[in-house]
């Protein structure tokens, strides 16, 4: 009998040691690497994986009924084949720490962190549409074997912006 890694398990059991320190906000790389990409591995898009492991492992005030907001933007916009589904989660979990809570906030930092992190990602993948990053049919074996690579890099990517540039 094998022991198939649990996400909801695995955060819980690490943020009682020392990977995730500055009251549950400092988050380790390789395993939101490995968390987004198994959230992704039982069913969730690209998007909803992000958000999904990114608040689990931050304790963001996200319900999951807010969640639900996640699921149209795997795919690149519902399989348009658009934006990217795991750089809109991305921007999502930037947006729940830097948003807005009314129109008098200066909407800036969020704006400055969504087009740094998008310039990233571009950076990294060469494009930030899913059509161009993954050519594959969506839902064949390879889109998903490549769209699990690109979720975790996203995610590894996106931690590593949110402790060089916002101390996370």
């Amino acid at each position: 009998m094998t022991k198939q890694y649990n996400a909801e398990s695995k955060m819980e059991s690490v943020r009682q040691g020392d990977i995730l320190v500055l009251q549950g906000h400092v988050v380790d790389k390789d395993f939101m690497k490995q968390a987004a990409g198994q959230y992704f591995r039982e069913g969730y898009n690209c998007a909803e994986a992000i958000v999904r492991a990114f608040r689990n492992a931050m304790q963001l005030d996200i319900s999951d009924d807010a969640l639900r907001m996640a699921s149209g933007f795997g795919g690149g916009l519902g399989h348009a084949g658009c934006l990217c589904g795991a750089l809109a989660g991305g921007i999502m979990v930037l947006g729940m720490i830097q948003g807005r809570d009314n129109k008098e906030q200066s909407r800036e930092p969020i704006y400055t962190s969504a087009q740094e992190f998008h310039d990233l990602f571009r950076q990294k993948f060469g494009a930030t549409c899913c059509r161009a990053i993954n050519p594959h049919s969506f839902d064949s074996k390879e889109h998903l074997r490549n769209c699990i690579k690109i979720t975790g890099n996203t995610a590894e990517l996106l931690s590593d912006y949110m402790r060089d540039k916002l101390g996370f």
